[in-house]
């Protein structure tokens, strides 16, 4: 059986709403995604501070390459947070 990767950072979304529809974008691509909040507070079930988004090790670079070729270059900073 081989070893199960583990799961990996890939970028940071400014909120909680832009993490989910990039990780929708990266689903629909056949790229397992999650989402972690980095905070616990939220309004209406939805956090507006900034959200995490995990990909699995062995799909890292598949997932940097979806996000580079349908996301608009200032759009992402893969340091760690969306551009102003």
């Amino acid at each position: 059986m081989p070893a199960k990767s583990r799961w990996v950072y890939l970028v940071t979304a400014p909120d909680q709403l832009t993490a989910e529809m990039w990780s929708e974008l990266l689903r629909s691509e056949g790229l397992p995604v999650m989402v972690r909040s980095g905070d616990t507070a939220s309004y209406l079930g939805v956090s507006f501070v900034p959200c995490r988004l995990l990909v699995r090790e062995d799909r890292q670079e598949d997932a940097r390459r979806v996000l580079a070729e349908r996301l608009s270059p200032d759009s992402v900073d893969e340091g760690g947070s969306e551009s102003p």
